[in-house]
């Protein structure tokens, strides 16, 4: 039997935006409370496009390629996304 793949969580994010980095810990903190998923954070600022298309919402956490959040760390959203992926 071969073990799940974890869900994967996108944390698009920039340097220097408070915001981003208590989504950070939130994230941290769900993953500590026992909610297993891989975690990659991506630097709006690296890619252009990305930039204009996203910074007025950053933080933005997508969980299996779906947005559960913007603006706003919601642990309630992220974990039912989660649940949704986990399924």
């Amino acid at each position: 039997m071969s073990a799940r793949p974890l869900p994967q969580v996108l944390l698009y994010t920039r340097p220097g935006c408070h915001l981003c980095e208590e989504a950070l810990e939130g994230l941290l903190a769900l993953r500590s409370a026992g909610r297993p998923f891989d975690l990659h954070e991506v630097d709006i600022e690296s890619d252009e496009a990305l930039n204009r298309r996203l910074i007025e919402r950053i933080p933005v956490i997508e969980v299996g390629g779906v947005v559960a959040c913007e603006l706003f760390f919601d642990a309630d959203a992220v974990i039912a996304r989660l649940a949704t992926v986990e399924a």
